[in-house]
């Protein structure tokens, strides 16, 4: 009897261990959060990168059609 009631109580704490689903959503709102304050913070230096990587496309892309 003492046997059933600890392999139970060992399911139940099993099951509780491999549980994880809300810990994936609150992962990925974190990883968000930092994206986002990231492109706050370096909002200026991105758009300089990505005019340069578009005007360096766009010039090859002409020579390519050319």
């Amino acid at each position: 009897m003492l046997k059933k009631r600890e392999k139970g109580k060992l399911k139940g704490l099993r099951d509780f261990l491999r549980e994880e689903e809300g810990m994936g959503t609150v992962e990925i709102i974190l990883i968000i959060v930092v994206l986002i304050g990231l492109v706050i913070i370096f909002k200026t230096q991105l758009r300089s990168l990505v005019e340069k990587v578009f005007e360096k496309i766009t010039k090859d892309s002409n020579t390519v059609m050319s």
